[in-house]
């Protein structure tokens, strides 16, 4: 059975033995590509989020549990607020922050690399007060301690700027820096008039102030007018008995202005990440909420940044087909192997044309080496004086039934038989030519006389 097994159709080791270097140069080839034109997304990406119990901290974390379960670690980095975050964004020190709208311009974004993925949510602009402070308009704050918070925030900023459209300067008020959670302690001791926060409402401090005794929220009533004044704002309405219906609170609608938070990352962060980001601001950002309709956000609008193409994709079309019904790494190694199909198509087509021939020519090279002896032993039998005639032919006899040895014990497909087969036929005819030789009497010597 083994005899017969070694003579097939087609030899597999032959074609391994011959396609093999060329598989793996293919290999080698589409590998480099893969990893140098698409590499894979990493595993680790940073955030930076905002200030103890702020919105930022809290979403933080709902981005950095939504990514772990596709296998990507999110390290949060705590900060003073938005400015804080473009500084960090701008000089590499972070991947993706949290920045809210009105920080930056279109241009300078572009500058510094950033993108946007989207605006999340409004945060409005919350000023409290201590009630005994009969305030309606913000020229009123004239000489009050009010807290805008850190520099590192967005706040101070935009607080100066909504006190300059009423003609006031912040030199005017004794403003603080306070960040968030110290100043509430301050505004609860009664040692400074009011604070201003910027932030969604799901914020802890926001939610505890709302329903604090002696605290009372500002109402910008000439809020429609701010937004026409400042484009980034907009204007919303915290509707009455939101917090708690049964205790009515609060008592009334309140008008506020708001930015909105924006998810800004670095143009060098992967597009896989950048997907992943976008679709888990879906799933936390995309319900209903105070001052939101459910899937208002994200957005691509209320945005100075660029919004990044995989961004608007997504805000277009959805999450990516593969991600819908397999795993994200999964779904990105097939989404990345156009790579590997642009680089085999550009090897198999060539390779095809070279590896037939080389097959080829392995099995045949079997075949033909043993001519080479065949034509030694020929060779051997020319010119050969007459005393020693019997000796050499002799010796080439046991030469051939050596080699006739050898050509037996060939493996070689049936396809390729004709050739083995004739091998065998020529040595049959030397031997012959040899035996007739051998038969052939004497020559007689014509130079001897009688």
């Amino acid at each position: 059975m083994s005899k017969i097994l070694a003579f097939s159709r087609f030899s597999v080791r032959d074609f391994l033995a011959t396609a093999g270097p060329t598989v793996l140069l293919a290999g080698a080839f589409c590998a480099l590509a893969y990893w140098l034109v698409d590499p894979a997304p990493p595993r680790q990406v940073s955030l930076s989020t905002g200030q103890d119990n702020s919105a930022y901290e809290e979403f933080g974390k709902n981005y950095a549990a939504t990514l772990a379960k596709h296998g990507i670690k999110v390290s949060l980095q705590p900060s003073l607020g938005s400015q804080d975050n473009l500084q960090r964004l701008n000089s590499g020190k972070t991947d993706i922050a949290f920045v809210q709208s009105g920080s930056t311009e279109h241009a300078d974004a572009e500058r510094h690399g950033l993108i946007s993925l989207g605006s999340l949510f409004t945060e409005p602009v919350w000023l409290f007060l201590r009630e005994d402070k009969a305030v309606t308009q913000l020229t009123q704050l004239k000489g009050m301690k009010i807290n805008l918070g850190p520099p590192g925030t967005g706040v101070p900023g935009l607080f100066r700027q909504l006190l300059s459209a009423n003609g006031v300067d912040a030199t005017e008020l004794s403003v603080s820096d306070l960040q968030n959670t110290p100043a509430t302690v301050e505004l609860l001791e009664g040692r400074i008039d009011g604070l201003v926060f910027s932030s969604a409402p799901e914020a802890p401090l926001i939610q505890m102030l709302l329903q604090t005794p002696g605290i009372k929220l500002f109402d910008f009533s000439q809020a429609e007018a701010y937004t026409r004044r400042l484009p980034f704002l907009t204007h919303v309405v915290l509707p009455r008995g939101i917090v708690d219906l049964g205790k009515n609170i609060p008592a009334q609608d309140y008008h506020l202005i708001a930015p909105t938070a924006t998810l800004v990352a670095r143009e060098d962060l992967h597009p896989a990440l950048m997907d992943l980001f976008v679709q888990a601001a879906a799933r936390i950002h995309g319900g209903t909420g105070w001052f939101q309709q459910q899937g208002q956000f994200p957005s691509a609008r209320y945005t100075e940044i660029p919004v990044a193409p995989e961004a608007l994709k997504f805000y277009k079309d959805g999450a990516p087909v593969l991600q819908r019904y397999m795993s994200f790494w999964l779904a990105n190694f097939f989404d990345r192997m156009w790579v590997l199909v642009v680089a085999l198509g550009a090897l198999i087509l060539p390779l095809s044309r070279v590896v037939p021939p080389l097959y080829v020519w392995r099995i045949r090279s079997r075949v033909y080496r043993w001519y080479g002896q065949l034509r030694t032993v020929e060779q051997a039998l020319e010119d050969v004086p007459q005393a020693q005639r019997a000796q050499v032919y002799a010796a080439q006899l046991q030469r051939l039934d050596q080699i006739e040895e050898m050509v037996n014990q060939i493996s070689i497909p049936l396809s390729f038989a004709d050739g083995l087969y004739g091998l065998r036929s020529h040595i049959n005819f030397v031997r012959k030519r040899i035996l007739g030789l051998m038969a052939e009497p004497p020559a007689l010597d014509t130079g001897q006389r009688v």
